[in-house]
C-alpha cells in the first residue's frame, strides 16, 4: 500500500492537471459528472475518490480511531 504522502502527492498532482484542463479549454459540469469514454476527466471523480479515502483510512488508522 502506498504511503500517506505518496497519496498526497498524487492528488495533488490530479488536481494540478484538472486545473491545467479548466484554464485551457473550461470544464463543463455534464462533462465532469458523466464524461465521455477516454476524455481527460474519465474516471477522475472516481479515481479522485478512492485516493481520498485511502488517506482518511491512514489518518484514522495512525490516531487510533474509525470513520
Amino acid at each position: 500500500m502506498s504511503s500517506k504522502t505518496e497519496l498526497i502527492k498524487e492528488m495533488l498532482e490530479m488536481q494540478k492537471k484538472f486545473i491545467e484542463h479548466e484554464h485551457s479549454s473550461g470544464i463543463d459540469p455534464q462533462d465532469y459528472f458523466t464524461p465521455e469514454a477516454g476524455s481527460d476527466l474519465d474516471g477522475y471523480r472516481q479515481k479522485y475518490m478512492e485516493l481520498a479515502m485511502k488517506v482518511v483510512d491512514l489518518a484514522h488508522e495512525e490516531a487510533g480511531s474509525h470513520r
